[in-house]
């Protein structure tokens, strides 16, 4: 009975002579160079290490660049461990399957041996010798074939003790293979959460920038108005500080109107003094006399000229108009102060002042009737057109256009008397207050621009 087996000289053949890896790395990628020495022996010229040449360099690059495109991913290690289980199941089906014909064929050998001796005893005759020839043939031959056996179970045991280790590779593959799998998972979540905050950032980047450049538009535009303000004004300090023609004029008219006045209060001294001269009363004291200009838009005050005159406040005072000289005495009614402001109806009379100190009346009068104030009308018809404006300008003897109503009513209560007085001494060549405060609202203006136009005429 004989028995046929898979021969596996081929397979140990093939696993003796291993293949060469796509992963091995050459130390040269050129052909050596040698040399001819002594003896012709033949001798490998040695490189300088130091000094590398271009190809050399880019030799070396490319193989790095291949041997990092070669590395393998966890998908390759994945997939050769795969047939690395294959193959190891496969051996292990193998080993088995020669286990149990070792152990069958000891049995035949046993057996066949057995049969053999049996055989030899029984054999006789003239054959005899053959016969034991080759039954002896025959056992020499169960005999290699025995140790032929004892070799295969050797080799049965280094493939068990290989199996072993398979098996021990196949269990560090696995848990390679899970640690490569949870590892790759760990990464996979760790690259999420990257992204995910990689993109909050990205979105709060953007929010700022959004954010950034509306705040630099409307910083810009303040910018640009608070420039262009600066501009302006820097503009009307320029305008304001350089001097020009109508500055020079208007310092020129200052000092003309300067001289004027003086000019004037000198001619109504002269002229108060002729008019005393001519009444024959030069030698007579004078306790009071009027100051200010006789003209419509200023006010005329009662001055004390002699240290023995009475206080004012404890004199009776009336104001009086009168059209000529020797006419009768128009009575000015609330006119009882100190101070007077000649009104438009005053324009072209003389006004004349009764001062009663303990039973001694004292009559003050101007030198010529009241003159009218140039560009009182303009002044009075820009007032009818714009009634609610308040012009505050800076008063002159010349451009104030005030009414003594409006005045003495603001001054009608004697308890503030003195201070009135006061304020009236201060506020001789500057006043401030709003044209439309000496114009009262229920003075009627076209009465007044009559009076006014018909005096000028």
């Amino acid at each position: 009975m004989t028995r046929m087996t898979r021969d596996f000289g081929d397979t140990m053949q093939k696993d003796a002579v291993p293949a060469v890896s796509a992963d091995v790395i050459f130390a040269s990628l050129r052909f050596p160079n040698y040399k001819i020495g002594v003896h012709n022996q033949i001798m490998e010229a040695k490189d300088d290490p130091k000094v590398l040449s271009m190809k050399e360099v880019v030799a070396r690059e490319t193989a790095q660049l291949l041997e990092q495109q070669k590395r393998m991913s966890v998908r390759d290690l994945a997939s050769k461990f795969e047939k690395g289980l294959a193959a190891a199941a496969k051996l292990s089906e193998e080993a088995r399957l020669r286990e149990a014909a070792s152990l069958e064929k000891h049995v035949l050998l046993k057996k066949l041996r057995d049969a053999l001796q049996s055989l030899k005893g029984r054999v006789a005759g003239r054959n005899k010798e053959d016969v034991a020839e080759a039954i002896a043939m025959l056992i020499w031959c169960i005999l290699q074939v025995e140790a032929l056996a004892v070799q295969l179970t050797q080799r049965e045991g280094e493939l068990i003790q290989e199996k072993a280790e398979v098996k021990k590779l196949t269990n560090f593959l696995k848990q390679a293979s899970e640690d490569a799998k949870k590892l790759v998972n760990e990464e996979r979540a760790f690259a999420r959460f990257e992204i995910e905050n990689a993109r909050a950032a990205v979105q709060r980047v953007e929010q700022a920038l959004q954010e950034h450049d509306r705040m630099s538009e409307a910083s810009g535009k303040q910018d640009l108005d608070h420039l262009m303000k600066e501009v302006q004004e820097a503009r009307r300090i320029k305008m304001l500080h350089q001097p020009s023609k109508v500055m020079d004029m208007e310092h020129e008219l200052r000092a003309l109107r300067a001289q004027l006045a003086e000019k004037s209060r000198l001619y109504l001294r002269l002229q108060k003094e002729l008019s005393r001269a001519k009444k024959g009363e030069e030698n007579v004291p004078h306790l009071y006399e009027l100051e200010g200009h006789e003209t419509l838009g200023s006010y005329l005050q009662i001055q004390p000229c002699s240290d023995n005159a009475p206080k004012l406040s404890k004199c009776s005072i009336q104001w009086y108009r009168v059209a000529a000289e020797g006419a009768k005495k128009e009575l000015i009614s609330g006119a009882t102060k100190s101070v007077y402001t000649p009104e438009p109806f005053d324009v072209g009379r003389i006004l004349q002042v009764d001062i009663i100190s303990e039973g001694q009346e004292i009559t003050l009068s101007t030198t010529g009737p009241i003159d009218p104030a140039a560009g009182l009308g303009t002044y009075v018809e820009a007032l009818k057109r714009k009634h609610d404006t308040e012009f505050n300008r800076k008063a002159s003897s010349d451009s104030i256009i005030c009414t003594e109503n409006s005045y003495n009513a603001v001054a009608k209560d004697s308890s503030i008397e003195e201070e009135n007085e006061k304020a009236e001494k201060e506020n001789h060549n500057t006043c401030n207050l709003p044209l439309s405060y000496y114009i009262t609202p229920h003075l009627k203006l076209n009465p007044v621009l009559k009076v006014i136009r018909g005096s000028q005429g």
